[in-house]
């Protein structure tokens, strides 16, 4: 009698379990390695050949995340985007970033430091002024590849070959481009060839395409900059649609706009 009862408490609890399931349970959140992120900056583009896309401002409070602003009109690559180096798992089926490819990079980055033309901003985000003597290395056999650099420092021979200074109004004709942005941390390893110099910054004219950044308006520039909060852990995604809609779930991010 005993084991026949115990087999009857058995199909039970089977059954219980059953039904939960059957009955939709919520599931547990996705966990990432950008868990304690509050504040998401996502720009998605219509696929992997796009060069133009939008940017959404998303805040999380609980266990959902919640647009927040005006979408703004952004531009990428002039040939588009890659998958790149960030906090997301590697992702061989598409695309992958390289050293010159014209590609912005995919995936899912932490936000680093903000910079500017000008000595401060504002901002809670940590800026930097920059100077005629700071640069970004493009140069993949440099070991500063990736990283900006004060050539008063390091020196004037470090710096040599590389195509992006920080002041590209007194290196490039006026060029306004780096005169607001912030440093998006694609291949923070500064692995040779994988991709250097990869910012959020201001666009010259709307839709212009760029070497592999973000490119927006000036006035969403500043207001997304006013807007970072260290103490929410920001994060940058940029993805395609369809990928989007593949990862969003699987990496905790919000569900493609239909309308777009």
């Amino acid at each position: 009698m005993r084991s026949t009862a115990a087999f009857a408490r058995c199909l039970i609890v089977a059954s219980l379990a059953m039904l939960a399931a059957c009955a939709g349970m919520t599931p547990k959140p996705a966990t990432t390695p950008w868990n304690d992120a509050r504040q998401l900056v996502l720009v998605t583009t219509a696929d992997w050949n796009a060069t133009t896309g939008t940017l959404r401002r998303y805040e999380r409070n609980g266990g959902q995340w919640r647009q927040t602003g005006e979408t703004t009109p952004i531009s990428v690559g002039r040939n588009g985007s890659a998958w790149g180096l960030g906090l997301h798992s590697p992702q061989p089926d598409a695309p992958q970033k390289q050293e010159g490819d014209g590609r912005a990079p995919a995936g899912v980055f932490r936000i680093g430091t903000a910079f500017g033309y000008a000595d401060t901003a504002s901002t809670a985000w940590p800026y930097e002024g920059m100077g005629a003597s700071d640069w970004c290395i493009d140069v993949p056999a440099s070991p500063l590849y990736n990283r900006i650099v004060d050539a008063k420092q390091v020196g004037d021979a470090a710096v040599e070959g590389s195509t992006e200074p920080m002041r590209r109004d007194l290196h490039a004709n006026g060029d306004v481009r780096y005169k607001l942005g912030f440093v998006i941390e694609h291949n923070a390893g500064n692995r040779s060839g994988a991709g250097s110099c990869i910012f959020a910054h201001l666009w010259r004219a709307p839709g212009e395409a760029t070497a592999g950044c973000t490119a927006m308006p000036e006035p969403a520039m500043r207001e997304l900059l006013a807007w970072l909060d260290p103490r929410r852990k920001p994060i940058f995604a940029l993805l395609p649609r369809n990928e989007l809609e593949r990862l969003h779930a699987q990496w905790d991010l919000p569900a493609p706009m239909h309308a777009e």
